[in-house]
C-alpha cells in the first residue's frame, strides 16, 4: 500500500518527517508545487509562480495591507523579509519552520524568479482575515491557502494537493476510488475531495471536518493510525 506525504512544508522540512514515519518514495511539498526525491536529493516536479506574477501580488497586497510582509519558497531554497525574520524571532514556538535562509532581502528582489510558494503575514492581522483580503486581491490568478501557521500561502493557479496527487496516481496507475487521504487544514481541502475517501482527525478545521467522509480521533490520540489497523485488519 503506497503511503505518500502530501504537505505544505518544504523538502528540508519534509524529508525529516519521511524519515521519522519509515515512508519511501517521492513527497509532494509546498502545497503540491513541488515533488522531491529525499533520496536521491532531487526535485522532480515543479509548478511555480510565475515571477512577475508573484511580484504583482506582493505590491497589490502591499497597498491593501499595509505592514505585511512576506517569505517565499523557492524550489529547495528559502528566503523572508527583514520584517518576517523579526516577526518569526519574536514569536517563541510559533510552528514555522525556516531552516537556515539563503536568502534576506525585500520580497521585490526574492521575487525576480519564479517562486514555488509566496507567503504573505500581518503582525496584527488574523490569518482567517488576511485570507480574505489575499483572496480578492489574486483570484483567479493563483490558488491560496492557509494551513495552520500564522500565514496565507499562495501557489499558482491550478496548484494544490489534489492536482499532485492525481498526476502521481495515474503514474502508479491508481484512481481515485482507490486513495484514501488524511487532513486537518484548509489547505488538504482539494485533496480530500479528490480521494475516494477522506478522513479528518478530531481537531481538524471546521470546514475540513464538514468537508470529510469520516471523522477520526485526534492526532495526539492516534486518529491516523487507528483507521489504518481498521482497514487493514
Amino acid at each position: 500500500m503506497p503511503i505518500v506525504i502530501l504537505t505544505a512544508r518544504p523538502p528540508r522540512v519534509a524529508r525529516v518527517i519521511a524519515e521519522a514515519a519509515g515512508t519511501r518514495g517521492p513527497l509532494i511539498c509546498c502545497n503540491g508545487a513541488l515533488v522531491y526525491d529525499p533520496e536521491a536529493d532531487a526535485v522532480l516536479g515543479h509548478a511555480p509562480l510565475a515571477a512577475a506574477h508573484a511580484a504583482a501580488l506582493v505590491v497589490a497586497l502591499r497597498a491593501a495591507v499595509p505592514g505585511a510582509c512576506f517569505a517565499v519558497e523557492m524550489e529547495t531554497r528559502f528566503g523572508q523579509e527583514p520584517a518576517w525574520a523579526a516577526l518569526v524571532a519574536a514569536a517563541v514556538g510559533e510552528p514555522f519552520e525556516t531552516g537556515t535562509p539563503s536568502l534576506l532581502a525585500d520580497a521585490l528582489e526574492l521575487c525576480r524568479v519564479d517562486v514555488t510558494k509566496l507567503i504573505v503575514r500581518h503582525p496584527e492581522h488574523s490569518v482567517e482575515a488576511l485570507a480574505e483580503v489575499v483572496r480578492e486581491l489574486a483570484g483567479a490568478g493563483a490558488a491560496v491557502t492557509h494551513s495552520g501557521g500564522p500565514f496565507v500561502e499562495l501557489s499558482a493557479a491550478g496548484v494544490d494537493k489534489a492536482s499532485a496527487l492525481a498526476a502521481l496516481c495515474a503514474d502508479l496507475a491508481i484512481p481515485a476510488g482507490d486513495v484514501i487521504a488524511f487532513g486537518d487544514m484548509p489547505n488538504d481541502l482539494p485533496m480530500l475531495r479528490w480521494a475516494g475517501r477522506s478522513v479528518a482527525v478530531a481537531n481538524a478545521h471546521p470546514a475540513v471536518l464538514a468537508a470529510a467522509d469520516e471523522i477520526t480521533a485526534s492526532n495526539a490520540e492516534d486518529g491516523v493510525a487507528l483507521v489504518l489497523e481498521r482497514l487493514l485488519a
